[in-house]
């Protein structure tokens, strides 16, 4: 398998899945302004969204959209239990998680890195992700992890959107629950292994 990344983005997502899975993979870095790969080709050729992530199976089909990405990765290893059963009710729970980080958090967190974005767009939208984290931070008070005390691939995603909060200006240590949680998930040998891949991580 190819995942296409660019590092830091919500690609590092499916990439600690990935690592957290155990299974074989060949990182290929994207450029997502000049939507260039590696060797010079043009990535919507492979893309035709042009964003990361992007996961070239081995039989040659592309899948995209890092939730669905996630729990292809976990559903590959049952093993590990990075997800529930599919059809259970707990692997309702991780999906709706996985919605809400996508649709609640990941694009809150937008505007803060868009250069065209005004100031007053940008408030709002930090007006908006307090709520939201705020609501968040709740669900982990007692729990090591998003969904309980096991780790799954809802985990790598809510991981790496809070991991940007460092780039805008949004102060995490607000809620200690959230600043702990930021740190148990970094420990991870999986999850060091994917930052020290994408450059993330030089100590």
């Amino acid at each position: 398998m190819k995942l296409y990344y660019s590092p830091g983005a919500c690609s590092l997502s499916p990439h600690i899945a990935l690592r957290e899975a155990g299974l074989a993979f060949e990182l290929v870095k994207t450029d997502l302004h000049s939507h260039k790969i590696e060797n010079g080709s043009d990535y919507r050729d492979i893309n035709p969204k042009g964003y990361v992530p992007a996961l070239l199976l081995d039989d040659g089909q592309l899948l995209t959209e890092g939730p669905v990405i996630v729990q292809y990765i976990a559903d590959r290893v049952p093993e590990k239990r990075l997800a529930p059963p599919a059809g259970s009710m707990e692997r309702y729970r991780l999906m709706e998680w996985l919605n809400y980080i996508t649709s609640e958090l990941h694009k809150t967190f937008s505007p803060l890195f868009n250069k065209q974005a005004s100031e007053d767009w940008k408030e709002a939208a930090r007006k908006l992700l307090d709520r939201r984290i705020e609501f968040v931070a709740k669900t982990l008070e007692g729990r090591d992890y998003l969904t309980g005390q096991a780790f799954t691939v809802a985990d790598c995603y809510l991981f790496t959107v809070l991991n940007w909060a460092q780039w805008v200006q949004v102060d995490l240590s607000r809620w200690p629950v959230l600043a702990a949680y930021v740190q148990r998930v970094a420990a991870r040998p999986a999850v060091q292994a994917a930052l020290r891949a994408e450059g993330l991580l030089t100590a």
